[in-house]
């Protein structure tokens, strides 16, 4: 049972003090006890209940409290039939250490808690004892007739263990999906990312607004190297805290989960032959009409195994996206964009780019910019990526045919120029970018884009930090203002003469003239680059 029963109907009246979000641990007994020190006795997971009558000051609070907590108690029970109400220092020690406190009032015994708890606890391991067996066999023969749902409906309806399958950028693969909101599934994916980044030891304990959750790693053979393209099991509470039987239940789930995965895998080879032939088609330039077929191919094959509810043969608009990633093992890529871009469209295909790339062809987006939509389907990857790791990703405008995907080819491929020239984990840039300076700067090798900001800058950054000025700031606002002396002087809160002669010493260090266009520009493009 769980320390929230106590108070469910049928329970003993008792009242909740403290612990409020702790209320998902497991109660595996009931200890009574009056002892200042008590924790040699406690084995973890009991209800301890005490009649106060070792606290003499409030300082004895603490110890107390201190005791049963690090020995694994689960809660605590005080009763109000010796000393009366709860004092304020039992609460705030209970709070401080995390551990719910329950007021048991003078007109409930001990006797009657201990007997709820006994019957409560002797159910639930005798429902477990029972079913483990069969519930290994079940898990198996559920898989096979209706996936992963029927796993986890049959886990929930029978023992009340509400769990998910996520994707890393929180997209419900399986579970009941009303029951755990957006905000949580990124949270719970983000998490996840982070731990395994951190190499920490599943299962990995998150604590939400919602309760507490268990995220144990499920991932295919072929990705145990790849955590950002792992799929996730979230179970609602702390398997820590579960008896044996129940932690090896949920080893075994997510060990069917991973299979799943692998099978699902497996399903996708064709999808990645016919990929990876597309890509090897706009790569030569092939005539529109082979590169169209193979993408009806695709379109067919969507339909009638995965379920698809595009309709083959409507010709829809396409998107190509470039991609490049860094700090992940080689031919990551693939199976990190297929999860992320499942969560749009079940017709992407990815091909791999040797070792650090990918190319991905999928219907456009029922959105107004792409781009920001694949953003916001990328987002979430960043908690897995180190200090190293980035990806970049260029999207085209749609293309109404394939005869257009091999230019948006092209232009996605210009667009991932400019992503990887900003700075962050996961960058992704759109065709409407693609009519900027920011195109040109990107594709100026980084020595000439160094060279050219240090020849503009390093004299006047070099003055500020020796001067203590602010004469980089001021060139800013300064291009700003369109070179407004009224209104960068407003800006930056100073007098224009103070303003006129800042701008002086940057003319005088650098030997540009800043009434000049070609000079303001100069300027403003090695801002932009550094």
């Amino acid at each position: 049972m769980r320390v929230r029963d106590l108070l469910a109907p049928g329970a003993p009246r008792l009242r909740l003090l403290a612990g409020e979000d702790e209320l998902d641990r497991q109660v595996t007994g009931v200890m009574t006890t009056d002892l200042q020190d008590p924790g040699r006795y406690l084995h973890g997971g009991e209800l301890v209940l005490t009649g106060m009558l070792w606290r003499t000051a409030p300082a004895d609070s603490e110890r107390f409290v201190r005791t049963i907590a690090t020995a694994g108690a689960a809660a605590l029970g005080a009763g109000e039939v010796e000393v009366g109400p709860v004092p304020a220092d039992l609460a705030e020690a209970c709070r401080r250490h995390r551990l719910p406190l329950l007021a048991v009032p003078d007109d409930v015994a001990f006797g009657a808690v201990t007997e709820y708890v006994g019957r409560q606890v002797s159910a639930d391991r005798a429902a477990d004892l029972a079913a483990l067996v069969d519930r290994h066999r079940l898990l198996v023969s559920a898989a096979g007739a209706g996936g992963l749902d029927a796993v986890l409906d049959l886990l929930g309806g029978d023992l009340d263990l509400d769990c998910w399958v996520l994707t890393p950028t929180g997209r419900v693969v399986a579970g009941p999906a009303d029951r755990l909101p957006p905000a949580d599934r990124d949270q719970l994916a983000r998490a996840h990312l982070a731990a395994q980044r951190q190499r920490r030891r599943p299962p990995h304990r998150v604590r939400l607004a919602g309760g507490t959750y268990s995220l144990l790693p499920a991932a295919a053979e072929a990705d145990a190297e790849t955590p950002l393209a792992d799929w996730i099991l979230a179970v609602a509470g702390d398997v820590t805290e579960w008896t044996p039987g129940r932690q090896q239940l949920a080893e075994n789930l997510a060990r069917l989960v991973a299979a799943e995965r692998t099978r699902r895998d497996e399903g996708r080879r064709l999808r990645r032959r016919i990929a990876d032939e597309v890509l090897a088609l706009l790569q030569r330039d092939a005539d529109p009409a082979e590169i169209g077929r193979a993408l009806q191919a695709a379109t067919t094959m969507a339909a009638r195994y995965e379920g698809s509810t595009e309709t083959p043969g409507t010709g829809p608009q396409w998107l190509v996206l470039s991609a490049d990633a860094t700090g992940l093992p080689d031919g990551a890529l693939r199976p990190v964009l297929e999860e992320a871009l499942a969560a749009a469209t079940d017709r992407a295909l990815v091909a791999a780019l040797g070792p650090t790339g990918a190319v991905a062809v999928l219907p456009a987006l029922d959105v107004a910019v792409p781009a920001d939509a694949v953003r916001a389907l990328l987002a979430p990857l960043e908690a897995g990526l180190g200090s190293e790791g980035r990806i970049t990703v260029g999207v085209c405008a749609p293309a109404a045919e394939s005869g257009g995907l091999r230019g948006a080819l092209e232009e996605a491929r210009h667009a991932r120029r400019i992503a990887a020239a900003r700075v962050g984990r996961v960058c992704v840039a759109g065709p409407e970018e693609l009519a900027s300076h920011v195109l040109l700067l990107a594709a100026v090798p980084d020595e000439v884009r160094r060279a050219f900001r240090s020849r503009l800058l390093d004299k006047v950054i070099a003055y500020d930090l020796e001067h203590q000025a602010d004469l980089v700031r001021t060139l800013e606002a300064f291009l700003r203002s369109d070179g407004s002396w009224t209104r960068c002087a407003a800006q930056l809160h100073v007098h224009v003469n103070t303003l006129r002669y800042r701008i002086g010493r940057i003319e005088e260090l650098t030997g540009r003239d800043l009434s000049r266009l070609e000079d303001r520009v100069d300027f403003y493009l090695a801002l932009e680059l550094a």
